[in-house]
């Protein structure tokens, strides 16, 4: 069984419509998947669920990523989501205490750095990354440029793979039905049991 759990970005909820076509598009992949089960879970953080609009703190985040996972008892378990939303499920991945295990993680817009702010890198714990990592992103995105993801990403040791959007900023507009494809095409490619402890 692989199960695909997805976070949103900082500004948004569980119901982007980025993350609902994903789930619609891997439940119409799922007749087909070779385990015949294939689920996904949207999540929201706390302060979505209590009605604020500022995120957590990175503990909170952290913690909320792990406990949405826990209930989840599956062969494979896919993380990620949506800017913010995929960056704290890589970091719970790359957690050098106690990495949460994952089959791989689906980074869409990855927020390489605040905008106009290319010297606040987060990107500390990409050599901890042991899982296949599937980046997606708008070739006009200003939290990362296709050359500043393609540098720093090289440091991951799992296996990289990215999709460019072209034309398209972090909010990759108008792009849901190329993303969802591309999301979904890429977790039903990964090995069966692919669910993997970091060192």
């Amino acid at each position: 069984m692989t199960t695909v759990l997805l976070f949103p970005g900082a500004g948004s909820g569980a119901e982007h419509p980025g993350l609902v076509a994903i789930e619609a598009a891997l439940a119409a992949a799922g007749a087909g998947h070779r385990a015949g089960t294939l689920s996904t879970v949207r999540a929201d953080f706390p302060y979505r669920l209590a009605g604020r609009r500022a995120p957590d703190r990175p503990p909170v985040l952290l913690q909320a990523v792990r406990d949405a996972a826990a209930p989840l008892a599956t062969e494979s378990l896919v993380l990620g989501g949506r800017s913010m939303g995929g960056r704290i499920c890589s970091l719970a991945v790359a957690d050098a205490d106690a990495p949460l295990a994952a089959a791989g993680l689906v980074l869409i817009s990855y927020p390489l750095h605040p905008p106009g702010k290319p010297d606040k890198l987060r990107v500390e714990h990409f050599p901890r990354l042991r899982v296949p990592c599937l980046f997606v992103s708008g070739t006009r995105d200003t939290f990362a440029t296709p050359d500043e993801l393609t540098h720093w990403t090289a440091t991951i040791p799992g296996p990289v793979t990215h999709h460019w959007v072209q034309g398209k900023g972090h909010d990759l507009k108008r792009a849901d039905e190329e993303v969802a494809a591309v999301v979904t095409t890429w977790v039903l490619a990964l090995p069966a049991g692919a669910a993997a402890e970091q060192a």
